[in-house]
C-alpha cells in the first residue's frame, strides 16, 4: 500500500529535505449517523512534527482526531471512509486490531482521565497490560522512563504508591501523557489537553509538546491560536467539515492563501 499524496507543505526547516509522512489521510469522511462530522480529508503529519489543528467550534477538528486513532467508530452510528495510513498500512483494513492500533497512536484527552481507584504507578503501567507480560524490574524501568518524558518523574517518585487524583490537575494531566507513552506509540494525539488547566499547567504541557516531538509525531487540536503559534510546525485550518488549508505554521498566521483561514486568524469570525 502507498501513502496518500502528500499536501504542498515544505519542511520544518527551509531548504531541508521533505520528511516521510508517518501517518496519513486519504480523502477521509466520517459520519455520525445521517450527519458528516469531516468530509474528503486527505492530510499527512510528518515524523517529529507537531501538528496542530485548529478552527472554530463544531469544524471537524475533534472528530478528525478521533478517526486517526479508530476512536470515532466507539460512537454509536458513528461509520468513516477513506483511508488513514501509519507507516503506508491502513489501520481501517479488515482484520486490523483497533487495540493494537491506540496503543501504536496514544491519545490524550481535554481533561485529565487518570484511573481513579490506580496508583500514580498503576496508571503508567495501565497501557502496558495488553502487552507482552513484564518482569517487575522491568515494568519499574518502564513506569520510570515514561513519568520522565512526561517531566513528571521529580515530582511524584516519592508518591508512586500514593492514588493518581492526590496529583494537582496539571500533573494529573502530564500523567495520562506518561500513561500513553509508556506503550511507545508513534503518534501521539492531544485533544485540548490544556482546557481545563491553569497558565502554569498550560506552559508545563506545551513545554512538554516541545519535548515529545523529539521521539513522537503530535497532533494537537486546539482552540487557542497563540498555543498553535506556540507550540507546532505545521497547522490545518478546518471549517464546516472541510480541510481548508494546511501549512507551515508561520505561514498559516502570517499569509495564509485562503480568505477564510485569514479571517479566522485575525479573529474576524470563530
Amino acid at each position: 500500500m502507498t501513502a496518500a499524496p502528500r499536501p504542498a507543505r515544505g519542511s520544518a526547516t527551509p531548504g531541508a529535505t521533505p520528511l516521510a509522512p508517518r501517518l496519513a489521510t486519504e480523502n477521509l469522511t466520517a459520519w455520525y449517523g445521517s450527519t458528516t462530522g469531516v468530509r474528503n480529508v486527505s492530510l499527512t503529519f510528518d515524523e517529529n512534527t507537531v501538528t496542530a489543528l485548529i478552527g472554530p467550534s463544531g469544524c471537524g477538528k475533534s472528530t478528525m482526531l478521533r478517526c486517526l486513532n479508530r476512536m470515532h467508530e466507539l460512537v454509536p452510528g458513528a461509520r468513516t471512509e477513506g483511508h488513514v495510513r501509519l507507516d503506508g498500512h491502513d489501520i481501517y483494513e479488515r482484520g486490523v486490531n483497533p487495540i493494537a492500533v491506540r496503543r501504536s497512536i496514544g491519545m490524550v484527552f481535554q481533561r485529565p482521565t487518570p484511573f481513579p481507584t490506580m496508583t500514580v504507578a498503576e496508571n503508567v503501567a495501565a497501557g502496558l497490560k495488553v502487552g507482552p507480560r513484564m518482569a517487575t524490574a522491568r515494568l519499574e524501568e518502564v513506569v520510570e522512563r515514561a513519568l520522565r518524558r512526561a517531566a513528571l518523574w521529580d515530582e511524584v517518585k516519592d508518591r508512586l504508591r500514593h492514588p493518581a487524583t492526590d496529583l494537582s490537575g496539571g500533573q494529573q494531566q502530564r500523567l495520562c501523557v506518561a500513561r500513553t507513552i509508556a506503550p511507545e506509540p508513534e503518534v501521539i494525539l492531544l485533544d485540548e489537553p490544556t482546557a481545563s488547566l491553569d497558565p502554569g499547567g498550560t506552559a508545563r504541557i506545551e513545554e512538554l509538546v516541545h519535548e515529545l516531538k523529539r521521539d513522537f509525531t503530535v497532533v494537537i487540536v486546539t482552540h487557542n491560536m497563540q498555543q498553535a503559534a506556540r507550540v507546532s510546525d505545521f497547522t490545518a485550518f478546518f471549517y464546516l467539515g472541510e480541510l481548508v488549508e494546511v501549512g507551515p505554521t508561520t505561514q498559516i498566521f502570517t499569509a495564509p492563501t485562503k480568505a477564510q483561514t485569514e479571517a479566522y486568524v485575525t479573529g474576524r469570525f470563530g
